[in-house]
Order: C-alpha cells, then structure tokens, then sequence
C-alpha cells in the first residue's frame, strides 16, 4: 500500500476517463481496493457491512479475503439487481438489500451476526452510474438531467427548474466549490425562461458559457454537476447519518474504512474521525476534563490518508482524487449524535 503525501485534493471528475455510449466499461474497477482490505482485516465469521455496494468490489474483496459475511447496502435499483445475481455464489454469506446507508443501523440490526466487525463507505457514483446516459449523472453523454441515485424524489431537472437564482448560486457554490457559481446561476436562470432544461448537455453547455476561465484538464461543468448531484441526492447529510451509525454499530475493534472521492467528502470524514479520536477538549487547559468528557471512540489506523499509487492511477485514471480514511473503534460508548458537525476545515 503507497501511502503518499495529502494534498489539495481534486474533484470527482464526470467525465473522465473518455467512452462512448457504445463502448462502456465490462467491469467496475474498485478504487484502493486493497487498502481497504488491509484496513478491515477481514476475519472468519465475521460480519461486515458495505454500506455502498455499487458494482460489488469492496464486498467481493472481503469475502474472497476470509470466510467472513457480508451485508451489502445500495440505494440504487441497478445495483440490487447486479448483485442479487452473483450473491448466490457465495452461498449464504452475501446479503443485498435496497436503502440508504445513512439507515444502516436500521437495516443490520435485525438480523444475526453481530457484532459488526466492519463497515466500507465507498462515496459518490459509480462506473456504471456515470456510464449510463439515462440516468444524467455525466455530461459526457447527452441524456435526462436525471442524476437520483435511487430514482426516486427530486431530479436534477426539477432542482434547476425550481431554485431562485441566489438559491443555485448557493448551491453550487457550497456544494461544487465553484467560484463562478454566481454567473453561472444568472445563465441557468435566464435561459429557463426561454425552454425548461431538461438534459445533461443543455445544462453543460449553460455552465461552460457562464465560466470565463477554466481550470487545465477540467471541464467548466464539473462543479455545477458535482453541486447538483450532491443536492439530488442529499450526500453530505446521508455521510454524516452514516458515520454516527457506524460509530455505534461497530464493535470494540471493528474497522471503518471510507473512500471518497471529494473535498468535501474527505473533510467531512477527516474531522468526523478528528473528533472522534480524541477526548473531548477541556473549556480551558487550566481546567481538569470534566468528568461527563467523551472519551476517543475511534483510533486513527494512519495519520494521513491513504492515496492510490501510480500505478493504479494509471490502470484506473477515476482513482486519482480517491482517498482512504480508517480507523478502529474503541471500547469508548459513541458520542452523543451531532458532535462533529463543526465546519471542517481544509484538508
């Protein structure tokens, strides 16, 4: 496993590498997969949770690493699908079920096999996700501006259709960390007055028109993309729900293990596991710890995050803004829900 320096760290990218409808990927390559195996340390007889099935990498990973079960979450229908048809391979010990994994306490606690020994976040969209023109998650084929992970709720359409002009600039500026996120509201805005926008290369071609200086190797439209696909989907809330379940459900050394793909993301989770790996600071360091004071629920497994080689980044070019955060949960009883909610600050 590479561990390299941390550095600002890029935004998931939708339209890289390049395909065509037409010649779309067989198979879907897991990011750090082995890092991730190394983390959780699968052991027999284990029970872990992958919270983020998508194509089945991390789950068909720990299951080949040891005679362990896995439970496996997706919001996403075509997952369920895919994978409910090669579960039977592995003879009982692989379990899919439909849901988000912000309500994996709910989901796991019913059925046997505790305790849960570990838990693998795999954020953002997958291959086949971003591969698929009928969903709207890229840009790089024209298709609805669709991008609901679980098809149902809000489209991205619908959110274009019905924010103000301040309400987007907002948006895409908190979410997609775009700082044209003001001209590129205003074009949205005045060019729904003309016709509804209502596909993935309308909306492309509106955000790189209103951007007057991109960056080099990345498209005006990433971010305006990014920002509505996190709001469709409610990601940076179902993340927070997912680590204080997590947190609870994992047992005194159960592994955590998330990837992610994102600043926002990585942010989020450095200060969750920040947080959470130390005691609850003192009002004052002149004043003892009080004696209600947190004590850490999870130990840090690296001090900085795990970032593919090069050459994984060469085989997976979608693998190069991937970070790996994990750490092992303690004997310490959770913290009281909503502890970390503090704005993280940059990685």
């Amino acid at each position: 496993m590479n561990r390299q320096p941390e550095s600002a760290m890029p935004h998931e990218d939708p339209v890289a590498p390049p395909a065509t409808a037409v010649e779309r990927p067989a198979t879907h390559v897991p990011v750090l997969v082995e890092a991730v195996v190394e983390a959780l340390a699968p052991k027999p007889d284990a029970l872990y949770i992958d919270g983020t099935f998508g194509a089945g990498g991390y789950s068909r990973a720990l299951l080949d690493a040891a005679q362990c079960r896995v439970f496996a979450i997706d919001r996403d229908p075509d997952a369920i699908a895919r994978g409910r048809e090669f579960a039977a391979a592995y003879r009982g010990r692989l379990e899919i079920v439909a849901g988000n994994f912000g309500d994996m306490e709910r989901l796991v606690r019913p059925r046997p096999g505790f305790p849960i020994a570990g838990i693998v976040l795999d954020l953002g969209v997958s291959s086949f996700q971003l591969d698929t023109p009928e969903r709207g998650f890229s840009f790089r084929f024209d298709g609805p501006l669709d991008m609901r992970m679980s098809g149902a709720g809000q489209s991205a359409a619908e959110l274009v259709a019905a924010l103000s002009e301040s309400d987007l600039a907002s948006l895409i500026r908190d979410f997609g960390e775009e700082r044209y996120a003001r001209r590129v509201a205003r074009a949205i805005v005045a060019a729904r007055k003309n016709k509804p926008i209502r596909r993935t290369i309308e909306l492309a071609e509106i955000a790189r028109a209103a951007i007057p200086k991109a960056e080099s190797g990345l498209d005006p439209a990433t971010r305006t993309f990014l920002a509505l696909r996190i709001a469709v989907n409610d990601e940076l809330g179902e993340l927070d729900h997912g680590l204080e379940a997590a947190e609870r459900l994992l047992t005194a050394g159960g592994r955590l293990a998330v990837v992610s793909f994102h600043s926002l993301e990585d942010r989020r989770v450095k200060a969750f596991l920040r947080q959470r790996s130390e005691t609850a600071p003192r009002v004052s360091r002149h004043e003892p710890l009080p004696a209600q004071a947190a004590m850490p629920s999870f130990r840090l497994l690296h001090r900085r995050a795990v970032r593919p080689d090069a050459q994984e980044m060469a085989n997976n070019p979608r693998a190069r803004s991937a970070r790996l955060r994990a750490a092992e949960r303690t004997a310490a009883p959770p913290w009281s829900p909503g502890r970390h909610t503090e704005e993280p600050r940059a990685a």
